[in-house]
């Protein structure tokens, strides 16, 4: 195989390491953003880390540190525009609490506030780079993932994001699974479910920014849900959900980095159609085999993940 003949270049082993590494950190916050539905503000979220890329380019500043203070800012606007409840409630694009109310913010689609606000920002960068005298590779790498290229400097920073994201997310587990399950409780316990969920979404933004040199901002989204939907599929535990969207992020990184030198195919566009091809065979295969991750152990049916509205209430 190309992929092992290939094992004595340097940036063989470097990209076979980051995607090692992203694929833990997506795996693991991907669960969490499936069972609240924020799939489709994680994806917005992806595009509106473009423009801190071109602006920390046209600043001479590290592109993935400018991405990621972007990125902050991006997070700061979603809980600005509509706060943190109304924001996660209804990126989901499902029914619920928060969706029948419009979120809290005033009777507005969230929604598609949200979708429009970061979409602007991913316009504003290509509007940034068009401006520019000439062609970046670099930046346009950052679109669809370049991750051959990763540097030692990329896998230490990769490595310690990756770290601290998931000490925070075994630190606030028991928090974080309350929030998503009864958020009742969680707010009957005095617990602070603004702050937790501003948090979720810090943890979700680092991991898109950390996966950017693997997929790019247009294919970050895939590698964050797409594990963890796989996994949603067949598990109805939490621990073992988190550890199969893990392994299917690390399998798939891997086959993908696989298939780009068995074929000379984009390595990002190849980790993401691997994604895609293990949540669709999965999606066909467990009702053949009478397993999916919604029955719960016994063959009663697992309670329905909760509207992401109610689990920023309070």
């Amino acid at each position: 195989m190309a992929l092992v003949d290939s094992l004595g270049d340097s940036y063989t082993r470097r990209a076979l390491a980051e995607i090692v590494i992203i694929g833990a950190l997506c795996g693991a916050v991907g669960v969490h953003v499936v069972l609240r539905r924020l799939s489709f503000l994680t994806m917005a979220m992806t595009h509106a880390t473009f423009p801190g890329v071109v602006i920390a380019s046209l600043l001479g500043m590290n592109l993935v540190l400018g991405a990621g203070l972007f990125g902050v800012l991006a997070v700061a606007a979603v809980t600005t525009i509509s706060g943190v409840s109304g924001a996660a409630g209804n990126s989901g694009g499902v029914g619920g609490a928060g969706a029948g109310r419009g979120g809290s913010g005033g009777g507005r689609d969230v929604s598609t506030v949200t979708g429009v606000v970061l979409s602007g920002g991913f316009a504003l960068g290509v509007a940034l780079m068009s401006a520019q005298d000439g062609s970046n590779r670099d930046l346009s790498a950052f679109l669809v993932g370049s991750i051959l290229t990763v540097q030692p400097a990329d896998l230490v920073v990769s490595a310690i994001t990756a770290l601290v994201v998931l000490v925070v997310l075994v630190a606030l587990r028991k928090e974080l699974l309350l929030a998503a399950f009864d958020p009742t409780a969680l707010t009957a316990a005095g617990y602070p479910s603004r702050r937790l969920g501003l948090v979720l979404l810090l943890l979700v933004e680092a991991a898109v920014v950390t996966s950017l040199p693997a997929v790019g901002t247009i294919m970050a989204v895939a590698l964050i849900v797409g594990p963890a939907a796989t996994a949603r599929v067949w598990c109805s535990r939490i621990p073992t959900m988190t550890a199969v969207s893990v392994a299917v992020a690390i399998i798939c990184g891997v086959g993908g980095l696989a298939v780009s030198e068995q074929w000379d195919v984009a390595a990002g566009g190849a980790i993401v159609l691997t994604v895609a091809a293990a949540l669709v065979s999965s999606l066909v295969l467990a009702p053949l085999v009478g397993r999916s991750g919604r029955d719960a152990p016994g063959g009663r049916r697992a309670r329905p993940v909760p509207s992401v509205a109610a689990t920023h209430q309070g």
